[in-house]
């Protein structure tokens, strides 16, 4: 049975949200998310598949040994039908399975999320025989910490990168697996996937509006930025992700990327999220207000979490 909106805050769940190298062919995706609807318990709260970005979110929730059977039979679907010598997106990515974070939701605690991490990756890189690098709070090294440092160089990078010793993976071989590259594995807090889209298909304003606005290069906190282009789409976007949305919630960075926009004559064309949102992030603000086209109820995590019975 489901689980009721307070009941989400006060138990003990554990959040992931894989992101995995495909979102263009619907089934692979389809043959991704039936591998997820038969982990017995596991709550699968949202899947989101974009074909520019070449990527596809899976958002689920559960306990740690439920996290860790979703993830494995993840991880070999994704080994058995992507090739990432034939991937070409907009997103950066160095692996089938890219990314698996781990988030501590309700009275969870970052440190079972750090266990989990380390759990999964040294089964994933044993068994499947991926280079898997640690990151953020599971990370072996603060260097590490970063998922952009991380992925660094990307799929095609990966052979020269794996030969530097400060860059030895933390699980698995030191060689990339020839389709599926390697994987960072990690457990952060709540992070926000939030897009802004420009009324412009100049990449280069893009790519200077995100400079603007990120974290690392002085822009607001907790903040990552990139500037994509969209040519199927005829214009560019401003990829954010918000690691921290209590000091930067997304009304925040909506608003100064349409100052930084503006400034550069281009206007906002709307938003996007990819995957779910905490209720919080939302407070002050309303879905009209930041441009979220086609907003729904059902977006926000607890409400997600609290309508989705787990697998049988």
């Amino acid at each position: 049975m489901a689980i009721s909106a307070a009941e989400c805050h006060r138990s003990s769940v554990i959040e992931s949200i894989p992101n995995v190298s495909e979102g263009q062919r619907p089934e692979i995706i389809a043959a991704l998310t039936a591998v997820l609807r038969h982990v017995p318990r596991l709550r699968l709260l949202d899947v989101s598949a974009d074909p520019t970005h070449h990527r596809s979110v899976f958002t689920y929730a559960g306990d740690a040994d439920v996290l860790e059977s979703a993830s494995l039979a993840l991880v070999e679907q994704a080994i058995a039908s992507i090739d990432l010598r034939a991937h070409r997106g907009v997103h950066p990515r160095m692996g089938a399975v890219d990314v698996i974070p781990f988030v501590p939701l309700g009275n969870e605690t970052i440190e079972s999320c750090i266990a989990l991490a380390r759990r999964v990756g040294a089964r994933i890189g044993r068994e499947f025989r991926i280079p898997v690098f640690l990151y953020e709070a599971a990370a072996s090294a603060p260097a590490r910490r970063p998922l952009e440092a991380v992925r660094r160089g990307q799929f095609e990078g990966l052979s020269p990168r794996l030969r530097d010793p400060d860059w030895a993976p933390d699980f698995g071989p030191s060689t990339p697996h020839p389709t599926a590259g390697a994987i960072a594995i990690g457990a952060r807090r709540p992070l926000i996937a939030f897009n802004v889209n420009l009324e412009t298909d100049n990449l280069e304003v893009a790519r200077r509006v995100a400079a603007a606005v990120r974290e690392r290069d002085g822009g607001l906190p907790a903040v990552k930025a990139l500037g994509l282009a969209l040519p199927d789409r005829g214009y560019v976007q401003v990829s954010m992700n918000l690691t921290d949305y209590v000091h930067t919630p997304p009304v925040v960075a909506f608003d100064a990327v349409r100052r930084e926009a503006a400034a550069r004559g281009v206007a906002i064309r709307d938003s996007e999220l990819v995957g779910l949102i905490p209720r919080a992030a939302l407070a002050g603000t309303t879905s009209e207000a930041i441009r979220l086209t086609g907003f729904r109820g059902d977006w926000i995590l607890e409400e997600r979490l609290a309508r989705t019975p787990p697998n049988p």
